[in-house]
């Protein structure tokens, strides 16, 4: 039996200090002990309660034994010693927490957290002290100043997500279905819901690059209407085709909480709101506004890794690391009182990367596993990171010792923090000469946010960007940031060679274009492809072979662009699993699922993956399309 709200205060009682002042509240999912006392509540503590009612409990400080922030901030000045030097502290009013960052947050700690406890004692405010980041986001900036100055607001929907979460339990019979809203039988916007008698969660929701008529998922779908009705939204990563259309689903009326970890709410807020600027330079009518994000930005409710969170009234979510880009998931979902177990896996990467660990193979339970395919065909073999960094390493040294230049088509996230790392090795190494790296677009805002959150890369890079010094590879002095129009003007007119790194990753806007249109012709250059080039666009139609095309002048008119310059593929650097790494994935996982569901590749392509799978392992498999939907239990 599904314990209320209620059930679980009454067991909580019993439980408490008996000098604690304190209420008992929601944050979202989460059991919060709000209190003037809470010295009262030590770990041992919290533990007990938390096996007792079986929920995440978190201890908040009662509004009234807050500082004010400035005066609060005079007395950690104070308080930390100067050798700690402390470069940044922000306050989130909504959960009571003061970060202070530091250069050395050991010394900001202090011998037994003896800095800690007395500034807790004195300010009132949960106090957290981290490494601060060698790199600074606005981003990121911009979303603590936010949230701070809507903690009001966000208090009172945490509260709200939880009530729901606790709701009476509906009668009836039990079951889960899936239907596929986007990304089943192609690739792009991504949109999967799981329905029960009880929920309706949505998992990403994506936009589809290179055609604006079906740019969107089907919001229109019956089981999408009315948006209020809807339960929560799960973003397993921050790339457009997975959330480029979440703020739709606020602009027509959906105000529950969005999930995701906190690398990707930063990140998808930085392209999301690139997103706007893009289509407005182009002459388009972004789907969406500032107003749009914002408001889902008052709804995010960030969950960590291998951190089990309520998300519905039956159904549990746990993240898990998906190897793809930055704070990218699985995501495992308990349904029910062990009815079904499914497991999204978003985008995948099984293999270990420059920047991160292979996606996560080991879950609870699993009877459903819905897989992506996009390079599950037959023939999609890639080399290995090792072989594809090699290769491009060797093609950047034979084009700038020709006096040639390189640009890559990239995608602000993952694939450009790879390539900067790849580069920096081989400049290093001392087998080529340095030359300028260029990085244009959101690529230089997306790699400050890969260095505030280390805790989402593997263990060799977290180490190298957390220490001050020449060995941090994203702070190197070739990689320059394209400030302006202007600028961009003097680099693509300058004669000497240099390396420019340029969004958007699918040639589909942004200021590759640029260089494109002014490098193409020249047969000492190369443009590098190191990532997924959709159908429709550019991207796609350059690899395909086409030496003459069309550029759109931002709605004023088309130019034709003759490619005289090489062009080179190279395979590896993607964030995506080949075909081999795929079958490993679904074979290595334990438990083994008994069916899988294919999505988010090329029907041709998904359909021969599902038949692999099949014929290997012995699975039920299946490869929808768009509007089908599949009971699961």
């Amino acid at each position: 039996m599904r314990l209320t709200f209620k059930d679980i205060k009454e067991k909580l009682l019993d439980m408490m200090p008996s000098g604690a002042d304190y209420e008992i509240d929601l944050e979202a999912a989460s059991i919060a002990i709000i209190t003037k006392t809470p010295e009262e509540f030590n770990n041992s503590l919290i533990g007990e309660m938390a096996k007792t009612v079986k929920r995440r409990i978190i201890v908040r400080p009662h509004e009234s034994i807050l500082m004010d922030i400035n005066e609060a901030k005079e007395i950690i000045k104070k308080e930390i010693p100067d050798e700690a030097l402390v470069l940044d502290i922000w306050f989130d009013p909504a959960i009571g927490v003061c970060t202070i960052e530091c250069k050395d947050p050991a010394l900001g700690v202090g011998k037994r957290g003896v800095h800690l406890k007395k500034l807790r004692d004195q300010i009132g405010w949960h106090v957290k002290i981290i490494r601060a980041s060698r790199m600074d986001s606005r981003t990121i900036n911009d979303v603590r100043m936010f949230r701070a100055e809507h903690s009001e607001e966000r208090k009172k929907a945490l509260r709200r997500f939880g009530n729901n979460v606790y709701r009476p339990q509906r009668p009836g019979e039990k079951w889960v279905r899936l239907t596929g809203l986007g990304a089943y039988g192609e690739i792009g916007r991504a949109c999967h819901l799981i329905t029960t008698n009880e929920s309706r969660v949505i998992i990403d929701v994506g936009a589809k690059p290179g055609r604006e008529e079906t740019s969107m998922p089907y919001f229109s779908a019956p089981e999408m209407l009315p948006p209020d009705k809807i339960d929560a939204v799960v973003i397993t990563h921050a790339h457009l085709d997975h959330v480029g259309m979440l703020p739709v689903l606020y602009k027509y009326g959906y105000r529950g909480p969005v999930y995701c970890t906190p690398p990707t709410r930063d990140l998808m807020v930085m392209l999301q709101l690139d997103f706007i600027k893009v289509a407005q330079s182009e002459g388009r009518r972004p789907p969406y506004t500032l107003e749009d994000v914002q408001e889902m930005m008052l709804h995010v409710v960030d969950v960590d890794w291998n951190q089990t969170t309520d998300i519905a009234p039956d159904i549990k979510m746990t993240f898990f690391n998906a190897g793809h880009i930055l704070g990218s998931s699985s995501v495992h979902m308990h349904i029910g009182d062990g009815l079904h177990n499914v497991v999204i896996s978003g985008d995948i990467k099984f293999e270990k990367s420059w920047l991160f660990d292979a996606a996560t193979v080991r879950f609870p339970r699993v009877e459903t596993l819905v897989i992506e395919s996009t390079y599950g065909g037959p023939k999609s073999f890639q080399p290995s990171r090792a072989e594809a960094t090699q290769e491009l390493q060797d093609m950047m040294k034979r084009v700038l010792a020709r006096g040639g230049k390189v640009f890559c088509p990239v995608f602000a996230i993952g694939r450009s923090q790879e390539l900067m790392l790849a580069i920096d090795q081989l400049f290093k190494s001392g087998e080529c000469e340095p030359v300028p790296v260029w990085l244009d677009g959101m690529i230089t805002e997306a790699t400050a946010i890969h260095s505030m959150h280390p805790d989402y890369l593997n263990q060799e890079l977290r180490q190298a960007v957390l220490k001050d010094d020449e060995t941090n590879p994203f702070s190197s002095k070739w990689f320059r940031k394209v400030e302006s129009r202007d600028q961009r003007e003097t680099i693509i007119n300058t004669p000497t060679p240099c390396i420019v790194l340029a969004t958007s990753g699918m040639m589909s806007g942004g200021p590759i274009i640029e260089y494109f249109k002014n490098w193409a012709g020249d047969s000492l250059n190369t443009l590098a492809f190191v990532g997924y080039q959709a159908e429709g666009t550019l991207g796609r139609r350059l690899r395909d072979g086409f030496k003459d095309v069309p550029i759109s002048d931002g709605g004023r008119g088309t130019d034709m662009v003759r490619v005289e310059c090489d062009m080179v593929i190279v395979d590896g650097m993607s964030g995506h699993s080949d075909r081999r790494q795929l079958m490993d994935y679904v074979k290595q996982m334990n438990p083994r699922p008994r069916f899988v569901v294919v999505h988010h590749g090329d029907p041709k392509v998904s359909n021969q993956f599902r038949q692999a799978l099949r014929e290997a392992y012995r699975m039920r498999t299946v490869a929808p399309s768009n509007l089908e939907t599949i009971r699961l239990a």
